[in-house]
């Protein structure tokens, strides 16, 4: 099997550059290409050898997915669907804003969770990505984007598929991806978001110290059966002491997803048993506006409705944010990901 050079650690590639009898600054040569420089390609590493890069052609995977496709939003958001060597593709989104750039990638191509409400719950589970394809998405963008002169400076593991149920493999990426002499990406600036797969909660928290977000939608065992089937084996009491057991960072709170639907989780006493469930544990949370997709059988909550939900949730005192929908009108944003881009407006920014 290919050594893939975006999936191991420094301390890895070192060893490695050892065992091939080559002296240890080897690895730093390469590590930086890969992850400072971010080389798509082993010849462009033009401070090796020749016989040098030859073997590391050979025996080492690409560097970079394939890109399938790119379609861009009106409001400057990013998509584009990757593939890898096996052709299994995912979506991984760049959202600009004023003082940051963050990259949305995927865990998982596809998912196993089948909520209602995301379409990416809509597709069967292809596989797991490896670590090297996790990290690949974030050297992919942060490549071509500073081609641009455009910086990535926040990345969020809330593309395709559940981070918690590719454990190994988040953590592995994570720990490549905040390493201060490559990528580079503070933990303060990584979050990782998750349906609430309780059982490996614990485990994360102690191997990643980075931001956690939860996809909640309701604090109703029974609505939120509907809206997060993992609910039924994981309900929201095993859910909220999960969540109170996170270990913070200084003055850190949890981030929680809520998504309003129309008629189902968006009314003031939806917002009010909100409140009273959150009680105790550091809190933020987003709200978010329903991005529809074809054949859903969910409407948007009303901008009247989302605004007096987010009163009486920030009335209490808690931080409420509605979130903005970006790049809805190419599949790119909040439970849009369906890894095809064939029925969206491709285009090349200038």
């Amino acid at each position: 099997m290919p050594l893939s050079l975006t999936g191991v650690t420094r301390e890895e590639l070192t060893a490695l550059m050892l065992e091939w009898g080559e002296r240890p600054f080897r690895a730093q040569q390469v590590w930086s290409w890969v992850h400072v420089k971010l080389a798509g390609d082993v010849e462009e590493m033009t401070d090796l050898s020749k016989p040098f890069r030859a073997r590391l052609a050979a025996e080492c995977a690409p560097l970079r997915p394939r890109m399938l496709s790119h379609c861009v939003s009106q409001d400057g958001t990013e998509k584009w669907l990757l593939a890898f060597e096996d052709n299994v593709a995912v979506e991984t989104v760049f959202i600009p804003e004023t003082n940051r750039g963050t990259i949305c990638v995927s865990s998982q191509a596809g998912c196993s969770l089948a909520c209602p409400f995301c379409r990416t719950g809509t597709l069967p589970l292809q596989r797991n990505l490896s670590a090297s394809e996790i990290v690949q998405q974030v050297t992919f963008a942060r490549a071509t984007l500073a081609a641009r002169g455009i910086r990535v400076t926040n990345v969020v593991l809330m593309g395709m598929g559940e981070p918690l149920y590719n454990l190994e493999s988040v953590i592995r990426a994570v720990k490549i991806i905040m390493d201060g002499n490559g990528l580079a990406i503070g933990c303060r600036k990584v979050t990782l978001s998750t349906a609430g797969v309780v059982s490996r909660m614990a485990e994360a928290g102690r191997h990643l110290n980075i931001n956690l977000a939860i996809s909640l939608h309701s604090v109703r065992d029974e609505v939120r059966n509907r809206l997060v089937p993992i609910n039924q084996k994981f309900n929201l009491t095993a859910l909220r002491q999960a969540a109170l057991a996170w270990p913070l960072k200084d003055r850190g709170r949890i981030t929680w997803e809520y998504v309003l639907l129309q008629g189902v989780n968006d009314s003031p006493q939806d917002a009010r048993e909100l409140v009273a469930w959150l009680k105790g544990i550091p809190s933020k949370v987003n709200l978010l506006a329903f991005n529809p997709w074809p054949n859903t059988p969910f409407l948007p909550s009303s901008k009247e409705t989302i605004l007096r939900f987010q009163e009486i949730v920030a009335s209490a005192g808690l931080v409420t944010i509605i979130r903005d929908s970006r790049g809805s009108d190419v599949g790119a944003a909040c439970g849009q990901l369906a890894g095809n881009d064939a029925t969206v407006h491709m285009s090349n920014p200038s």
